[in-house]
């Protein structure tokens, strides 16, 4: 099975933060860490952001 891949805008309006928080919470391991899908294009697995919420009592996906 292939895992959902979400991209940025889509991961935004799930957990309801924005781009810079993000990226900075990426940064200091406070959020899953995207993966590449190509040179200039990241993503997130739909099952990371679903266990991030999962932990924080939210189930939005």
């Amino acid at each position: 099975m292939v895992e959902e891949i979400l991209r940025l805008p889509r991961v935004a309006a799930t957990i309801g933060m924005g781009r810079s928080w993000i990226y900075l919470a990426v940064q200091e391991g406070r959020f899953p860490a995207p993966v590449h899908l190509g040179a200039r294009a990241i993503g997130w697995k739909r099952s990371d952001v679903q266990a991030w919420l999962d932990s924080r009592g939210k189930k939005v996906l």
